[in-house]
């Protein structure tokens, strides 16, 4: 699971293929996802910057 978290998969996927609710995912998997939060974060401002850059 946290594999799959880690590399992008969506938390409603996850907790549906593991039987979980999103809940019990957000509770047992919260460091990975603080750290995919971060990931996200970082692709979003990478993609902020480059659409900002002046032609």
């Amino acid at each position: 699971m946290s594999f799959w978290l880690s590399s992008g998969v969506d938390a409603m996927e996850c907790a549906r293929r593991a039987g979980h609710s999103v809940a019990v995912l957000h509770k047992v998997y919260a460091k990975v996802l603080d750290q995919t939060r971060d990931h996200a974060n970082s692709r979003i401002d990478a993609a902020l910057r480059v659409r900002n850059e002046p032609e």
